[in-house]
């Protein structure tokens, strides 16, 4: 199957700048919001798993394929089992509604994205070619 002819498009340069400051501008609020949103999530993380664990221990008597290991070393004996269900009666896990991103990549994107900015900012040419809009297509 051949994939057909290349899309050529031309679109304003001044719509190109303004789509990346605008998703440079939400990458710099995402990264400084980033530590009290994990903090958050941790905080129902925790809850989660005091709750998972209420729950567990109220179904032991289902309980199949009971293990254990004691560890001598801290005193501590490990209980692992499993409990057949449909995954609908314990409660929900929490989910991350955000992307963590790591500090390299935090600057190497930023970089990229200013660099891309300031170079479009200096051009006399009104419209993007596609070559260029694919180079910054996968910061819109």
């Amino acid at each position: 199957m051949s994939r057909g002819k290349a899309i050529s498009v031309k679109i304003p340069t001044v719509k190109v700048i303004k789509a990346l400051e605008t998703k440079l501008a939400e990458l710099e609020s995402n990264y400084k919001t980033q530590d009290e949103n994990e903090a958050k999530y941790q905080k129902s993380y925790e809850k989660w798993q005091k709750e998972i664990g209420k729950w567990a221990v109220a179904q032991f008597g289902k309980a199949e394929n009971i293990r254990t290991n004691f560890r001598s070393w801290n005193n501590c004996l490990n209980v692992d089992f499993d409990i057949k269900t449909d995954g609908t009666d314990f409660p929900k896990e929490p989910e991350r509604g955000f992307e963590q991103i790591h500090r390299h990549e935090y600057n190497s994107q930023k970089e990229e994205m200013s660099n891309a900015i300031r170079i479009l900012k200096m051009t006399d040419e009104e419209v993007v070619n596609t070559s260029t809009y694919n180079a910054v297509a996968r910061y819109l």
